[in-house]
This record gives C-alpha cells, sequence and structure tokens, in this order.
C-alpha cells in the first residue's frame, strides 16, 4: 500500500527516484501523481517536426521511414542515421557506437515511437535539417501493455527535462499506482451529486486512460479538488476571522463625516456611495471588516477610505492608512490634509490631527508622531512599513486600510491587526491595480469585495500609443516634440524608466519574462534625463525622482513637480501609484515592454487626472508579432483595467498568479485555470461554505481536514490567503 506523503525513495527506490527528485522536483508519491500528463499520443499521431524549435527539448511521435549506416568523416567506423517522418518533413537520429547497433535492431522501418532528446536544427538557405542525437527512444510495441492498448488507449506524454524521458516517469507512476490505496478527501454525497469518479479513479485515468473519455471525466475531479480544497482552507479561515471580537465602529450623526461631506466640493459617484455604504455596515459590526476595494485607476478610493477613517473617529477611535513607498504615503498625507482643511488640526475628539509616521522622519518629528499615534490626539496616522514596528502604539486603533495591498506580505498585515487591543481592527485593503493577483484574490480570497468601476466627472481620456523606437526611429523624435508642445501649453510630463542607473539595477516590479532575453541593459533614469537635458529637451526644468533618493529630497521633488515648478519628471515607478498632478498630461514611458500589463496601466493613470486630456507614449524597441509587443498593443487598445487584467492573467503561469512564483513554493495549481475555470471555482466555493457550515471542524470528514491540514503545513495557502 502506498500513501501521497510515501517518499519516493521508498515507493520506487533511489535509483528511480532520485532523477525524478533532481530534474523535477518530485519528491513524493503524491507529487509525482500530481504530475499530469501535458497531453495524449495515439498510434498513428504524429508531431509535426516543423514545430520544433532549436535546442529545445522535445518529445516526438514519429514513424520511422528508414535507418542507414554512414560512413564517419573523419575516423573509421560507421554511424547509423534513423529518419524519421510525420507524412510531412523529415527528423534525424544520430546514433554511435553500441547505441547505434541497438538502435539499429529495434527501429527498424514502420516503427511508431516515441524518440526525446536535444533539438539540432541546420539552416542554410533553403536547406533545414532537423536532428536529436542519440534521443531516449521507446516504441509504441514496448510502451504497450496489450494489444488492445497499443491499438486504441491514448499514451501520455509527461513534462520532461534533460535526462528523464516521457517513457521513464510513465513507468514511475504506473508503478505507484500499482499500489496505491487513497482515503477521499471529497464526501461520498458531493462526489454523487458532482458526479465525479473517486480520487484514485481519478488519478488512474489520467495517468492510464482506456480513451479521451477517462481523460475528460478524470480531469473534472482533479481540477474541481484544486478548487475545492483552496476553497475550503479560505472559508474556514473567513469563518475564523468573522468570530474574532472587533469593536463597533458606528460613526455619528453630527461628526466629522458629516461636516466633511457638507464641504466636499463634487457630487461622489454613485458607485463611491454604493461601496461607502457597505464599508459604513461592516465597520458597525462586532466582528472585524476584512474588505477589498478594487476599482479603476482614478476611480476615487481615496476619498471611499477616508469617509470610512473618518467614521471611525467619530466613533472614538483610530484609523491608521499604510501605504507601500514614502512618495506614496507623504502624497496620501498631503491629500488628506487638503481635503480635511480646518478638520485635520486638534485632537481626535476636536478636529482630527493627521499625523505623518515613516523611517525617514527626522528623530524630533518621530516623536511628535509616535506621542500623537499613542495618546489618540492623532485621528489618523499616514505611513509606511514603519508603522509596523512594534514600539509603535495606538490608543484605540479601530480601522486599517492598506493601499495596493499585494505589496505587503503575512507577517506586515498580522503586525498591524495585533495593535488592535482586545479586539482586532477593521482591515479595508485597496488596489487600483486588478492584477492577477487581485483576480486570484477575488475569486478564492477570505475578503469581502467591493469594485468601483465608475470614474468621477472631470477624469479626461488618455491617448495611449506604441512608439516602435527601432523600426521608426522619427516616430521617437516625434515623441520628444509632444512633450516640448504640452510644456509650451503650460502642462507637465512624467518619463518613466525601468532603471535608476546605478549598479544596484532595478526598481519597481519589473516583467521578468521581457527581461530575460537582454538586448541590452533597460534604460535608465539618470542617463536618460541627462540624455533629454542635453538635447531633444534642452532649456527645460528636467528633475529625477527614484527610490534611492535621500527622503527628503523625494519629497522636495515631489513638491516642487506639484507646484509646476518642473516641466518634465524622469522617475522609475516610484511614481506609479497615489501620485496626483492634475497638470501632468503626457506619460512617456520607456522600455515599456520591461513592464506588465497592469503596471503599464497604473503608469499611465497618473496623467488625464485634472480635465486635461492624458497622451501616453509606450516607447519600445520590441519587434512587431512578438509577444511583448502584443502586450504593448493591448494596453495602447483599451482603457479597461479589469480587461487588461484577464490579459496579464492569460500571459502568467498560475503559480505567478497565486504569489508562489515569488515566494519560491511550487503553485499547487496544476490543472486549474483562473479565467476558464471560473464556473468550477464558484461551484467549488459553494460546496466548501456548505461543507464547513454544517460541520466546521470536519469531524465527520477526518480526509478532507488531513488535506487541509497538510496544504496549510506546505505554506501554500497560508501565501494564498494572506499575501
Amino acid at each position: 500500500m502506498t500513501r501521497f506523503d510515501e517518499p519516493l525513495k521508498k515507493a520506487l527506490g533511489d535509483k528511480t527516484a532520485a532523477p525524478l527528485e533532481s530534474a523535477l522536483g518530485i519528491a513524493t508519491v503524491g507529487e509525482l501523481l500530481r504530475h499530469y500528463p501535458r497531453r495524449y499520443a495515439q498510434r498513428g499521431e504524429l508531431t509535426p517536426i516543423a514545430s520544433l524549435e532549436n535546442d529545445e527539448h522535445a518529445t516526438v511521435v514519429g514513424k520511422v521511414a528508414s535507418a542507414m549506416r554512414r560512413p564517419m568523416k573523419n575516423r573509421q567506423g560507421t554511424w547509423l542515421d534513423v529518419q524519421v517522418t510525420d507524412g510531412r518533413d523529415k527528423l534525424h537520429l544520430a546514433f554511435f557506437g553500441k547505441g547505434a547497433y541497438a538502435a539499429e535492431q529495434r527501429l527498424t522501418p514502420g516503427t511508431e515511437a516515441m524518440f526525446s532528446g536535444k533539438v539540432n536544427i541546420f539552416a542554410a538557405g533553403k536547406t533545414r535539417r532537423v536532428s536529436l542525437t542519440h534521443p531516449d527512444y521507446e516504441s509504441f510495441d514496448e510502451t504497450a501493455e496489450t494489444a488492445e492498448e497499443f491499438a486504441a488507449a491514448p499514451v501520455p506524454i509527461y513534462p520532461s527535462a534533460q535526462g528523464l524521458a516521457t517513457w521513464k516517469i510513465r513507468r514511475a507512476v504506473r508503478t505507484v499506482l500499482d499500489v496505491l490505496t487513497l482515503d477521499d478527501p471529497l464526501p461520498a454525497g458531493m462526489r454523487e451529486r458532482l458526479e465525479v469518479p473517486t480520487l484514485e479513479a481519478a488519478l488512474r485515468q489520467i495517468h492510464r486512460p482506456r480513451d479521451m473519455g477517462e481523460v475528460a471525466r478524470a480531469g473534472r475531479r482533479l481540477k474541481f479538488d484544486e478548487a475545492f480544497v483552496l476553497q475550503a482552507v479560505l472559508v474556514r479561515r473567513r469563518m475564523a476571522a468573522s468570530a474574532l471580537p472587533a469593536r463597533p465602529r458606528p460613526g455619528s450623526d453630527d461628526g466629522l463625516l458629516r461636516d466633511f461631506e457638507g464641504r466636499l466640493p463634487f457630487q461622489l459617484t454613485e458607485g463611491q456611495l454604493t461601496v461607502g455604504e457597505e464599508i459604513a455596515a461592516d465597520l458597525a459590526k462586532g466582528h472585524p471588516m476584512h474588505r477589498l476595494l478594487q476599482g479603476e485607476v482614478g476611480a476615487g478610493k481615496t476619498i471611499v477610505a477616508l469617509r470610512a477613517m473618518l467614521q471611525v473617529v467619530d466613533s472614538g477611535g483610530q484609523a491608521v492608512l499604510l501605504a507601500p513607498t514614502e512618495v506614496l504615503a507623504q502624497q496620501h498625507h498631503r491629500s488628506i490634509v487638503k481635503m480635511l482643511g480646518d478638520l485635520a488640526t486638534g485632537g481626535m475628539f476636536g478636529g482630527t490631527a493627521v499625523a505623518l509616521l515613516t523611517g525617514s522622519l527626522g528623530a524630533a518629528a518621530r516623536r511628535s508622531a509616535l506621542l500623537d499615534a499613542a495618546s489618540g490626539a492623532a485621528g489618523i496616522v499616514v505611513g509606511t512599513h514603519a508603522v509596523l514596528q512594534e514600539h509603535v502604539q495606538f490608543a484605540d486603533l479601530g480601522l486599517v486600510v492598506v493601499d495596493e495591498q499585494h505589496r505587503f506580505g503575512v507577517e506586515q498585515r498580522d503586525a498591524l491587526r495585533e495593535k488592535g487591543g482586545g479586539g482586532r481592527p477593521h482591515v479595508l485593503v485597496m488596489t487600483a491595480t486588478p492584477i492577477p493577483r487581485t483576480v486570484a484574490m477575488t475569486v478564492f480570497g477570505d475578503l469581502e469585495v467591493s469594485t468601483l468601476a465608475q470614474l468621477p466627472s472631470g477624469r479626461a481620456p488618455i491617448s495611449s500609443h506604441v512608439v516602435p523606437a527601432a523600426e521608426k526611429p522619427h516616430f521617437l523624435d516625434r515623441t520628444w516634440q509632444r512633450v516640448r508642445e504640452e510644456v509650451g501649453l503650460g502642462r507637465q510630463a512624467y518619463v518613466v524608466c525601468p532603471r535608476i542607473g546605478d549598479q544596484e539595477g532595478d526598481e519597481g516590479d519589473l516583467d521578468k519574462a521581457a527581461s530575460e532575453d537582454e538586448r541590452r541593459p533597460p534604460l535608465a533614469v539618470l542617463d536618460v534625463a541627462e540624455e533629454l537635458s542635453e538635447g531633444p529637451l534642452h532649456g527645460l526644468r528636467v528633475r529625477v525622482l527614484h527610490g534611492k533618493l535621500p527622503p527628503e529630497e523625494k519629497d522636495a521633488v515631489m513638491s516642487a513637480f506639484s507646484r509646476g515648478e518642473i516641466d518634465v519628471l524622469v522617475a522609475t515607478t516610484v511614481i506609479e501609484v497615489g501620485v496626483d498632478v492634475p497638470n501632468s498630461s503626457v506619460m512617456i514611458i520607456m522600455d515599456a515592454d520591461r513592464f506588465g500589463v497592469s503596471q503599464l496601466h497604473q503608469l499611465r493613470g497618473r496623467v488625464g487626472r485634472g480635465g486635461l486630456p492624458g497622451l501616453c507614449l509606450l516607447v519600445s524597441e520590441a519587434p512587431e508579432g512578438t509577444p511583448a509587443r502584443a502586450r504593448l498593443d493591448a494596453v495602447a487598445a483599451t482603457l479597461d483595467g479589469f480587461e487588461l487584467s484577464r490579459v496579464d492573467l492569460e500571459q502568467r503561469r498560475e503559480g505567478d498568479v497565486l504569489g508562489a512564483a515569488q515566494s519560491g513554493r511550487k503553485s499547487s495549481l496544476k490543472m486549474l485555470q483562473l479565467l476558464r475555470d471560473e464556473d468550477v471555482i464558484e461551484l467549488a466555493r459553494a460546496e466548501a461554505v456548505a461543507v464547513l457550515t454544517d460541520d466546521p471542524d470536519l469531524e465527520a470528514h477526518p480526509a478532507l481536514r488531513s488535506e487541509l491540514e497538510a496544504v496549510v503545513a506546505d505554506e501554500k495557502a497560508e501565501f494564498l490567503e494572506k499575501a
């Protein structure tokens, strides 16, 4: 009998297990059985040889057309040239020495087989020769267990690696399947209702199918399993959070919030009012709010958050707004103080003092901010991660607002929650970037979700275009002319670069896939600013801004830009979120293909904020027809951030979506695809809620409880829950 958690070495022996672990990271029986086939081959199916690429490690299904001995060129002896055909193109297999003799005996003309090895393509003129040298191979005759299987059964082709052919993986899978015994984590009633096979049956069908119908049935079960287990973990967490105590913060009928709303020079949108009502109702409850507020760039999330903070202050509590960078924290502080006017003075019960707390504050200012937070004199505290430090205390922390939540991890969110004293504070997390992480959390998460899709009046449209700098350099010249034209009209411009220019490299979340094949180093702020000042933007007031400037200099530059004393700000992605300068009308993004889809959308949201039409130019050397160029074309084609989030998700692995790549952990999703399987996820969510509502401790479902405990122990769920 073999169990899921059994070490592979125990089940297969060291000799068989070692290459699986070294090449694919597979160490247990469960990990091997979750290493699903990527496709299935059948007798008569031939892989298009024309689709092979140079240097890739490929598994080819083909038919031997000929096998001929050929003389060595520079020494005595012969080698075996085996030609494999797909009916149109040829693949040459080269064998030498003893390997040639063995291949000659087994690879006779007409033999259908699988061949695995590194592809070598020689191309000269119209000649294209595709070859594998000493590939691993196995004929269908040798693969099949029975004549019936040989004739009809699909043959699984596994994701493999150099030195580990697909049939070696298949043999290992068969070995453990022969002795596998599993307790099914899904309750029997649920399986019957959903009409899915048992887990053990599904694993046998996915790895050893009799037909493709079995593959489909097994896939449905295994896909549902992935969704259900993650949903169950998150539902349990949500139920546990709901059971925690929190002080209700109902607000006041004649407090600061009413005064603030009476002074607003504009009307709130319908969406802002609706979301505000949802948040207000949550704050009035006796258990902690856990809500995600997502919305388009410029949809007015800050005003929604401020209204929530004032409701808490009106209830005698304090609120903290946590921002990912000092620039953004300073911007939020300035913005809130400006919006509140004279309400932002005095103590918590006579107006609301708004304190700023960042790591770079001077000693005196820091002491004052700490005292205001601890004494309650500050009703609202705006800060960076410095707020998380142990010595930062609050008199009565009632609400935590986390801006751009995907930049904060597990420990940071919990550290703030623990500052609520006897009861947990309410938590509102905001993002203007419905990026894949947020999409995943929306589908899987333990948070209630509010969405702002309606833009406030006064937001001008943003025109976006790709500037193909390599193909049409005169377009780049025109780019700088447009900047000069806008500045001539009294407006301002941003120029964003991927890098600062020092030896420490990138700043911000660059698109790693776009950077792997480096044609040249990414453009840097310091270099570009100098070139522009001496060249096409000579005579304009050009300044730089990046995360490694001293804090006081960053604040001074941003303040000067806000006052209109700088024409062109050359910056890194430090200006990505929260920066609001209504007079800025142009956004130039250099090496735009180095950034992700949603980050580009965020960056261009910095313009068009003051009623002026916005212009965003995406400068890139990416050739037309490449994935990088397609990504830029998608951004230029729409201003819908939610649509772009789907584009972003389609281009990422599921592990990246869930944060697994960043955390160093493997993704738990092998079958489930977040965009295509939303119906499966919704069904899994409903089933998880039903099971856990009826049996919160899963006493009647020990196999499911063990499965969830295993997931949590492996920390996969923890990163999902709190990322």
